[in-house]
């Protein structure tokens, strides 16, 4: 498996205790998905490499105290502090709707209200707090804000997402 097949978790806050405990932080919407977790890989030196979970505690908010099997001792759980957390992305719960993540649009046909078909997202770009759908028409690239306001539908077996853009915004790029 390639990171590629993974999605970010989170990652390792600090250790708990002296017998190799951790705390980890959880980068999530939906916190309860993921309360029974019995593995999960924790990226060290580059590499995804894959640890069963002996006990997982929830703390509070975002946070979950964590015996990992094998991590016997404060020094083997210290190691991980800062190391980030992944699982497959056959874990990512299904979203419906209008909801979707970026890596599952990648490819899908770009249609808006008044201009049609607008060509192919390339690539989602996260810049702060506003992504922007990276759309290929007619080797020009369209960029368009990952907004609710702009998406009026996402139809997942026909691979398109349609948009409703204001007037004007698609010009600029053709």
């Amino acid at each position: 498996m390639e990171k590629k097949d993974f999605f970010f978790l989170g990652s390792v806050v600090k250790t708990s205790g002296y017998k190799g405990s951790l705390v980890f932080f959880f980068d999530v919407d939906d916190i309860e998905s993921y309360k029974d977790l019995e593995a999960l890989f924790i990226e060290v030196a580059g590499e995804l490499i894959p640890f069963a979970i002996h006990d997982l505690t929830y703390k509070s908010g975002q946070t979950f105290f964590v015996k990992l099997e094998d991590i016997d001792s404060e020094e083997q759980a210290a190691a991980l502090i800062g190391c980030e957390l992944y699982l497959p992305l056959s874990f990512l719960p299904e979203l419906k709707g209008k909801q979707f993540y970026f890596h599952e649009i990648i490819g899908f046909k770009a249609v808006d209200k008044i201009k049609g078909d607008i060509g192919t997202i390339q690539s989602v770009i996260e810049q702060g707090k506003q992504a922007i759908f990276s759309i290929q028409f007619e080797n020009k690239e369209i960029l368009i804000p990952v907004s609710d306001h702009l998406i009026t539908k996402v139809d997942r077996p026909g691979k398109t997402i349609h948009f409703d853009c204001p007037e004007g915004l698609i010009d600029i790029y053709l």
